[in-house]
């Protein structure tokens, strides 16, 4: 996992996590445990099934920044999924981290 030289305390960001990974029936409330262990209810889950894969984007609109890389490792880690591509705008300023 890459680590980013910088932190985010006591900010937010706006996130976009688009998944894919095999489809399952059981996968989608999977993709819901990250969130729900944080007490974070995302804004929008759709998901999509073409050629054979599960395409599924979860957004939020205002996620605690010092969540988002836990919950993208949670995403990650999930059994089936494929790849993860995040996309976040940060609100307020960024604190860098010593090397």
């Amino acid at each position: 996992m890459l680590t980013a030289p910088w932190t985010l305390v006591g900010r937010h960001a706006s996130v976009r996590f688009t998944l894919v990974a095999d489809p399952c029936p059981g996968l989608l409330p999977r993709l819901m445990q990250p969130f729900a262990k944080r007490d974070l209810m995302p804004d929008v889950l759709e998901s999509r099934l073409a050629h054979g894969m599960l395409r599924v984007d979860i957004a939020m609109d205002s996620m605690p920044a010092e969540m988002v890389h836990l919950v993208e490792g949670n995403l990650r880690q999930t059994v089936g999924v494929r790849s993860v591509t995040l996309r976040q705008e940060i609100t307020g300023g960024v604190r860098r981290s010593a090397a």
